[in-house]
């Protein structure tokens, strides 16, 4: 039942959106008050208006408001055909009522019949200039727009005391829908209730939950999620017109402000951030706190707080705040003995307390006494004091530009400047209990190289450092330390090794690294002399990295160096820093996040490959002749070598047939789409000079896009790298190619490189062969080499080589830098598949209406269990299936953005395709949400004139109404421009006079608008 009233959104991982909604169905009459406290919103005050409703089938998380003379309605406005939302029962009631909003006037209510009605979308901004003509409203009007008596959806008239606004701009900047966990969506609890007499609900907290009193005399039914009782202190909003229309939830769950939780749609009645979106907010003021640079920032509930940096001319002790809420800078209330001036320290927050550790202090100005310190100091919240921590025993050695972090009620300290040295120790010290000293961290495995001006993050039981200042061993590799084995590890770079299609951020310090949600995100900093201003993000879960793109119109902070950077929320806050010719800066940017449910393609595909299901090819490998099954769909997408040696296959079995059965008796295309039954031999591909082990990891590349050695790094693994390459030419794949070389690269050392260069030189792999020989002859490297017992088994030629080269050395000019451009990646080749050179490969007919589209079953199966159950247990005799997403028929273009989206991806779609693809995750078995996160997105920025029609279109026939009122008026307010569009004529006749009301509707405000006029 559950899954039935929470629709598409249940499917899906923890990350998935969160949304929901918190209303009820009521119906009775009586007297009463409602008034609740709740995050700072609360609705109280007097009003009057009558309401009656009648029909069956009350929709859970319907929500009846009355506010600026609107018509009460329902806003989930049909979404029960989206969202999957369960009714039952049946109740009529009609009567009187008060309820109170402050400011605001005599409401009169209509009346909600039968189905779902479509809630009225009012731009905030505009409802204020009509609240005079509100008051003119009354009940009568409002029941002769209902007909009680039918089923149907009835569109009530609106006077010119109801209209709201219609400006498209307004309503299009309140109109939003939620997109994910992190986009300000609300989870709430449907309740009914249906009394006679008088009554009182009230509730109080922070998101608390609210409790109330009811007499009964009359029921109504309505199912009711995850709660034993119905009574509206569960379930019940306060909506406050004074806070531009923002609606506050009681229930335990902070509500979204402004929005109307409806499962698969948000309406949104406040601004909306884009994510991905840069904002530059108020800049901190000379008078409440200097421009800084090596200050900390740290984020504690709602506020962030800045300490010490410096000017350009002193050190700096201040404790400034900034508050995201009033988005306003002041000054820190503090007592007690402060730490002194100071830079390059740390900053830490465990449990309402503050920690600043160690740093560079003195007069910088007149250069005198300075040092490094070790002092740790506590700054307590709750009290605004300051206390300094003394110690005995074992101390870390004072130091700055180090990195802090907070793990299981410790603090860890690693690395930094002693004023002579850059370190890499590791010190910890419990913060909580009696004991509180300070003990040296005995670390093991790959430690990063001594360094300092670098960031850390924690996240998944573990801290991440990447990059800093670590003199000629600079690097731009991350490395993760495990807090439980206290153990290093370092990350790959190799971007093809991890399928990447961007390369990691470049060497730098100075930089800042924060953690949200599964990504770590890097910003700023100096690289190699310069200030990027790019924004790269590392994906935990892939262990990928990527640029991250900025909205559009964003205010993209400048490049800088120094700077500091805190997590609040859903949101990242950077604040000052040291741009150009070493200007000092107070500027404040906040970066808006996302957490759309990851990508699963390359888990999906790869998840598919090792589980061997309807495998469709066998690749007979190797002079041993080991056989390995794969699917030919992937193969053929991903190698035009091996896409010619199928085809060849598929020939040679077809004449093998015709022999067996005689000429004309055997089907090609039956054949080739496995009709047939067993008398059908699996295709074969002979791969007689291939390594077994190499195909092996060639064809994991296939579905992965990314190469995956598990055997720890030895001679064996370079001779298989050189296999790899070699088989990587063969088969036409230069992404491939290139990562092998890569990898070479950076694992070539002194014990493996005179057996890389053997196997270089015996395949003749010039450009591997000529960086062995680089490596070889370097200085550091030549005695090592040359003294080793493997140098003297080498070839005569070889030796002669090394001789001459390291006597004679030049230059090679060699491009080792990755390149997204050299090759195609797993998306590219599949969207190519699905577009052209897939023709010749279809194995099943997806029927929609009239329209036959090819498709491939193993890319289907491995990505929705729809289409895998179906396969496994049976399979249509005509090798057809027909189309559709729940009780609905999607159009043909949204069925082609459903099946890019299947195969490789793609999340770009224009809004009347994304209208019918809410319910495709959930019904086609998809791994997550993501097509539904994006769904939204696309509703919330892509609704234009040019695609309004479709929009109407689509809508109406996924009955969510909510777009579809939205639609109608931005077609009334674009009329000329949309009028002449070539999809006008392809309207249905219901659908064209709903436009031509809604133009009437509007003309005749119009002028009752100018005779309103003329007479004052």
């Amino acid at each position: 039942m559950l899954k039935s009233i929470l629709g598409a959104d249940t499917n899906g991982s923890a990350e998935d959106l969160r949304s929901g909604g918190v209303g009820g169905v009521a119906s009775g009459s009586g007297s009463g008050s409602v008034g609740g406290v709740g995050g700072g919103n609360n609705v109280s005050g007097s009003a009057s208006g009558s309401a009656s409703a009648s029909g069956s089938g009350n929709s859970v998380g319907a929500l009846s408001r009355a506010s600026c003379g609107q018509g009460s309605s329902s806003i989930s406005s049909g979404l029960s055909a989206v969202c999957g939302q369960a009714s039952s029962g049946s109740g009529s009631g009609s009567g009187s009522g008060s309820a109170s909003v402050p400011g605001s006037a005599s409401s009169s209510r209509s009346s909600v019949s039968g189905g779902s009605t479509p809630a009225t979308v009012y731009c905030p901004a505009c409802v204020a200039n009509s609240s005079q003509q509100q008051q003119s409203s009354s009940a009568g009007e409002a029941l002769q727009n209902c007909d009680s008596k039918s089923s149907k959806r009835t569109k009530p008239r609106k006077s010119a005391s109801s209209v709201g606004c219609l400006d498209a701009q307004h309503i299009r900047n309140n109109l939003r829908m939620s997109t994910s966990s992190s986009m300000r969506s609300t989870r709430g609890v449907a309740g009914a209730a249906s009394s006679s007499g008088s009554g009182s609900t009230a509730g109080s907290g922070s998101g608390a939950t609210g409790a109330g009193s009811s007499s009964s005399s009359s029921t109504a039914s309505a199912v009711i999620p995850c709660a034993a009782s119905a009574s509206m202190g569960s379930g019940s909003l306060a909506y406050d017109t004074s806070s531009n229309g923002s609606c506050s939830s009681v229930n335990g769950k902070a509500g979204s402000p402004g929005s109307y939780s409806c499962n698969a749609l948000n309406v949104d009645f406040n601004s909306y951030t884009s994510t991905h979106q840069w904002t530059r907010m108020l800049e901190c003021a000379e008078f409440v706190g200097a421009k800084r640079s090596k200050h900390t920032v740290v984020a504690y509930k709602d506020a962030m707080f800045v300490f010490g940096g410096d000017n350009g001319k002193n050190m700096l002790n201040d404790l400034i705040r900034f508050g995201v809420k009033d988005k306003s800078w002041g000054r820190a209330c503090a007592t007690g003995t402060p730490p002194a001036p100071r830079y390059h320290h740390s900053a830490v927050v465990s449990g309402s307390s503050m920690f600043i550790f160690g740093g560079y202090t003195g007069d910088i100005h007149s250069n005198s006494n300075l040092t490094n310190k070790n002092d740790l100091f506590e700054y307590k919240f709750f009290s605004a004091m300051w206390v300094e921590w003394k110690f005995s025993g074992r101390q870390p050695v004072p130091r700055s530009a180090h990195g802090a972090a907070v793990y299981d009620n410790k603090m860890w300290i690693y690395a930094g400047y002693d004023g002579n040295a850059r370190l890499n120790d590791m010190w910890t010290l419990n913060l909580t209990g009696e004991n509180h000293q300070w003990e040296e961290v005995e670390q093991m495995g790959t430690r990063p190289p001594t360094c300092c001006n670098f960031p850390v993050a924690v996240a998944r039981d573990a801290m991440y450092v990447f990059s800093g200042q670590s003199g000629l061993q600079i690097t731009n590799s991350l490395f993760e330390f495990h807090f439980k084995t206290r153990t290093w590890r370092r990350i790959s770079n190799e971007p093809v090794l991890r399928g990447a299609t961007s390369a990691p951020p470049s060497r730098r310090y100075g930089h800042t690294m924060v953690h949200h949600d599964r990504f770590l995100y890097v910003f700023g900093g100096s690289a190699d002399s310069t200030l990027p201003n790019d924004l790269h993000c590392y994906d935990l879960d892939s262990q990928v990295w990527s640029i991250i793109q900025p909205e559009q119109n964003s205010d993209v902070p400048s490049g800088r160096v120094f700077h500091a950077s805190a997590v609040i929320s859903d949101a990242m806050y950077i604040f000052g820093g040291t741009v150009d010719n070493s200007v000092r800066r107070g500027d404040t940017y906040r970066f808006q996040f996302s957490s759309y449910p990851k990508c699963t393609l390359r888990d999906d595909f790869g998840k598919f490959y090792q589980e061997k299901q309807f495998c469709d090819i066998q690749f007979v490998v190797g002079d041993e002749e080991i056989r390995i099954q794969a699917h030919i769909a992937f193969v053929a997408a991903r190698s035009k070598y091996l896409r010619n040696k199928i085809l060849s296959a598929r020939e040679a079995r077809q004449q093998q047939m015709e022999k067996v059965y005689g000429v004309g008796q055997v089907d090609a295309q039956a054949l080739n789409t496995g009709v047939g039954g067993d008398r059908v031999p699996m295709l074969e591909v002979r791969l007689a000079h291939a390594s077994p082990e190499a195909f092996e990891i060639i064809l994991n590349y296939i579905y992965t896009d990314r190469i995956d050695l598990k055997d720890s790094y030895s001679k064996n693994i370079i001779i298989l790298i050189t296999d790899i390459y070699q088989l990587a030419g063969l088969f036409t794949m230069p992404r491939l190619a290139q990562g092998c070389i890569q990898y070479l690269e950076y694992k070539i050392n002194q014990v493996n490189v005179l057996e890389a260069l053997y196997n270089a030189d015996k395949s003749n792999i010039k450009i591997i062969k000529d960086h062995c020989m680089q490596f070889i002859i370097k200085e550091e490297n030549f005695t090592e080499v040359v003294m080793s017992s493997e140098f003297s088994d080498l070839d005569k030629p070889l030796l002669v080589e090394i001789i001459r080269k390291r006597l004679h050395p030049c230059k090679l000019v060699m491009e080792t830098s990755f390149e997204c451009n050299i090759g195609t990646t797993l998306e590219i080749d599949l969207s190519t598949f699905l577009e052209t050179t897939g023709k010749d490969f279809c194995d099943i007919s997806l029927v929609l209406e009239d329209h036959v589209i090819p498709a491939h079953k193993s890319v289907l199966s491995a990505r929705c269990t729809y289409f895998q159950g179906m396969f496994r247990s049976f399979m249509p005799p005509d090798n057809a299936v027909n189309i559709q997403i729940g009780e609905i028929s999607p159009s043909l273009e949204a069925f082609h953005s459903l099946l890019r989206y299947i195969y490789y991806g793609e999340t770009k779609m224009p809004p009347q395709d994304a209208l019918y693809l809410f319910q495709a995750p959930c019904f086609y078995g998809l791994s997550n949400n993501r097509l539904h996160a994006f769904c939204k997105y696309s509703l919330e920025h892509n609704i234009t004139f040019e695609n309004v029609l479709q929009t109407l279109e689509a809508s109406d026939i996924t009955k969510i109404y909510d777009i579809k009122e939205y639609a109608l008026k931005l077609i009334v307010k674009d009329f000329a421009k949309v009028a002449r569009l070539p999809k006008i004529a392809g309207l249905s006749r219901e659908l064209l006079l709903e436009i031509i009301r809604a133009v009437a509707d509007s003309h005749g405000e119009f002028l009752t608008r100018i005779n309103i006029n003329t007479d004052i």
